[in-house]
């Protein structure tokens, strides 16, 4: 594995081959972004996510996190801290009924120390190189998979794999209707 790249699959839920996935960013679309979240007593949920994911989980859509990690890169923490947050992230969903399927993590960038100083790196978000990885290793159909994210560079990364959909997530904004991302 390379190392500014975690993949972690969740559970044992088993999908349809070529089943669509819900891909969602992390910080700011699944938890209150507060920069470079290291520290898993920080971490609080956009209950708003809550209904999208337990949806998708209803459908027997994988979910998938594809997040960038910059904070790692730059020395702010390492992949242990991200590891506590990670499961802090994931024992919270939990608790409301809701559950992701595999996190991909990129921690390369271009102010990034040592070997994870990589500017325009494939795995990298708005590059499709997460969202191809979780795809092979789930059988992810692209073409039929939806993307929500808080940046414009999270619906980049969706488009370049292929992603039918992608929805810009506000969370001030009105609340993800289910239906309208997931389809009918």
């Amino acid at each position: 594995m390379e190392p500014g790249l975690w993949v972690e699959r969740v559970g044992d839920r088993v999908f349809a081959a070529d089943a669509p996935a819900l891909f969602l960013d992390r910080d700011g679309t699944v938890n209150v972004d507060t920069g470079y979240p290291g520290d898993p007593d920080g971490i609080v949920l956009l209950d708003d996510i809550v209904p999208l994911i337990a949806a998708a989980n209803a459908r027997a859509m994988p979910v998938v996190i594809v997040t960038n990690q910059s904070g790692i890169a730059r020395g702010y923490f390492g992949w242990g801290d991200f590891a506590a947050v990670n499961r802090r992230v994931l024992h919270l969903l939990e608790e409301k009924g809701a559950s992701v399927d595999m996190v991909v993590a990129c921690a390369y960038h271009e102010a990034g120390e040592g070997g994870l100083r990589a500017a325009d790196h494939p795995m990298r978000k708005p590059n499709p190189g997460m969202l191809l990885v979780a795809a092979k290793r789930l059988g992810i159909d692209l073409k039929r998979s939806v993307i929500v994210g808080d940046k414009p560079s999270d619906l980049e990364a969706g488009r370049r794999a292929g992603l039918a959909r992608g929805f810009l997530f506000d969370p001030a904004a009105q609340p993800l209707d289910p239906q309208s991302v997931l389809g009918g």
